[in-house]
């Protein structure tokens, strides 16, 4: 079996013959040395980011101090409900889970639990409401007078819904024992009927 190499035979340098310019390995190796520099410095430069971006992080914020951004869960199973407002039609609850609905330009966030058949006569609000049905099938409508028939498709459990400020709309709750629904908003969070005889408030 014959062996085929590419490297060619070294050619022999008598003393008394100059050595050729081509022949001087140090200048060879200047741009692997180089390299190899720039490497180190990448590799350097590298490590003290990490190190800057989270062993400096986590000490300047150890583990159980008070973060500057609190976080609130609210588990649906935790959530304590009581009696909704006045403003109200009566059978709602409401629990707070965000903020305060009565302080005018802060974000909050309700939920309400409604008996099925639960009615909202046709009513406006002074800032946009924005509401997500967590339970149930929740029908909305617009216009002036109840109206069953006038409708929007009905939504369901996820459904999202949004009602601009000063529009008059009513809706209706159906399900087989309860609609949840939540609604978040900037404050305050006012309801005022079309029909003054439909305002819980006046009776």
């Amino acid at each position: 079996m014959s062996i085929h190499t590419s490297r060619r035979a070294a050619r022999p340098i008598a003393s008394d013959e100059p050595r050729p310019a081509s022949h001087k390995p140090w200048r060879r190796r200047i741009p692997f040395l180089v390299a190899l520099a720039a490497l180190a410095v990448v590799a350097v430069a590298t490590t003290t980011w990490f190190a800057t971006s989270s062993g400096d992080t986590a000490s300047a914020d150890p583990a159980g101090s008070a973060s500057t951004h609190d976080h609130h869960p609210a588990h649906a199973n935790d959530i304590v409900y009581g009696p909704a407002p006045d403003a109200l039609p009566p059978g709602a609850q409401m629990a707070v889970l965000q903020g305060d609905p009565s302080a005018p330009g802060q974000l909050f966030t309700i939920r309400l639990r409604l008996p099925d058949g639960y009615v909202l006569p046709p009513h406006w609000h002074p800032t946009d409401e924005n509401v997500t049905v967590i339970k149930g099938t929740f029908l909305v409508g617009l216009g002036d007078v109840f109206d069953r028939k006038t409708t929007l498709p009905p939504l369901h459990r996820g459904d999202f819904i949004s009602a601009p400020a000063n529009a008059n709309h009513f809706a209706q709750a159906r399900g087989r024992t309860e609609v949840q629904v939540q609604v978040h908003a900037i404050g305050p969070f006012a309801i005022n009927y079309v029909n003054p005889q439909d305002d819980p408030r006046n009776h």
